[in-house]
């Protein structure tokens, strides 16, 4: 069988595709260049927005024409896997999934992405740069964000696999490496204290801890790989997780890649340890993707992120410190529920002393199951999220294209 796989969506949704390319290799399938030419067409869904989520309608509205055209010869498979799968199989009420159902009756099946794992080695797309996933799914619930339902809680994969993985690339000769998780700061909390253990940011503050001693650290999950110490991540003065990502990243550093790269980071959980880890070593990228998503308390609040501009900009200043020619990319939503033009206005503020080298902004858009569609009015026009959106982006990221062109 002929395959064509199309992937919508972020790194850690690209990634997935390289395994799902080695797990359809491995059963005898040759990739074509076109839909025309497949038996067996895979579509890798993103639901962060609601036009990605769009795009896949369209596209499996175009490809039922195609395997339902009397013409063809061969028959054709519709798979959809991904975020969209995630969310389908995790709704329990169940209406998701009839509603994907409905509107791609075509689809022969819904795969939930976690049924691909890791017995083959990724397809990788690039011969010099690898991505590897370090974790999947997320704790913090961001009040606009459809990941912790798309992927679930945050899973850490073993320290071992991964330094194991990171060794063969080295041998494979690859320059360059991407650790990927929605938040890789936290990476290993689940390990040390098991799964369902881990403060959740949704449920704060009932699981915080007063000391470190009152930690009760899951042994039977080999948290301590190789003797590494956990690091324990302050929030609000008091200890909110255990973390295994500064002793990953060293460890990753010195298996000598040119460049070792890292996405994404939540402002809430970098250690001093980690800026430490990056400081000290050269071939760790000297830029640095850091959410602000607002510059405003009360939208921040709203957003259920954990900081305030203040506090983000001082982790700014203390990364900026530490790490010489250090460059800061960030994620930003304009017109969020309720979004005062003061509101805004301390979004730009914030941006100009941060001097971000580039911003992914994004005009907010509803969506399923979290909280501000449950809770929030989505009040903003798009005509004001389309200026806002225009100030920042000529604010931000003209005067780098410029300086590019």
């Amino acid at each position: 069988m002929n395959y064509y796989l199309k992937t919508f969506g972020c790194q850690q949704n690209h990634s997935d595709s390289e395994r799902i390319e080695a797990d359809l290799k491995a059963r005898g399938m040759k990739k074509t260049s076109s839909y025309e030419l497949a038996d067996y067409v895979v579509i890798n869904t993103c639901m962060v927005k609601e036009s990605a989520e769009n795009r896949v309608y369209g596209l499996v509205n175009n490809l039922s024409k195609l395997k339902n055209d009397p013409k063809r010869k061969k028959p054709m498979k519709i798979v959809v896997t991904g975020c969209m799968v995630g969310l389908a199989f995790r709704d329990r009420t169940g209406r998701f999934l009839k509603k994907i159902r409905k509107a791609m009756p075509s689809v022969d099946e819904f795969l939930p992405i976690e049924e691909v794992g890791f017995d083959h080695a990724p397809v990788r797309q690039n011969r010099e740069t690898a991505w590897v996933p370090i974790s999947n799914g997320c704790n913090n619930y961001c009040t606009f964000c459809i990941v912790p339902f798309t992927r679930g809680r945050e899973i850490s994969r073993p320290f071992e696999d991964i330094i194991g993985e990171c060794l063969q690339l080295k041998k494979d000769g690859f320059k360059n490496i991407t650790l990927l998780g929605q938040n890789v700061n936290s990476y290993g909390a689940d390990i040390i204290l098991g799964e369902k253990n881990v403060q959740v940011m949704r449920d704060l503050p009932k699981k915080y801890f007063e000391k470190t001693k009152n930690i009760k650290i899951n042994k039977d999950l080999n948290s301590t790989p190789k003797g590494y110490r956990p690091v324990f991540v302050k929030h609000l003065g008091r200890f909110r997780i255990p973390t295994l990502f500064p002793q990953l990243l060293e460890a990753v550093a010195k298996i000598g890649f040119e460049k070792v790269d890292m996405v994404s980071s939540n402002p809430w959980d970098f250690s001093d340890e980690l800026i430490d880890v990056i400081a000290k070593y050269k071939n760790i990228t000297r830029t640095i993707h850091l959410p602000v998503q607002s510059g405003d308390d009360g939208v921040l609040k709203r957003m259920n992120r954990w900081y305030t501009a203040k506090e983000y900009l001082q982790l700014v200043n203390k990364l900026k410190n530490r790490i010489p020619n250090l460059k800061l990319t960030t994620d930003i939503i304009v017109g969020f529920c309720g979004e005062t033009e003061e509101e805004f206005s301390n979004t730009v503020n914030l941006c100009k002393r941060a001097d971000f080298s580039w911003a992914f902004i994004s005009q907010y858009s509803t969506r399923p199951m979290t909280a501000a569609t449950r809770n929030l009015k989505d009040n903003i026009s798009h005509s004001v999220k389309e200026k806002r959106w225009l100030i920042l982006d000529k604010l931000i990221n003209r005067p780098h294209l410029k300086s590019k062109g």
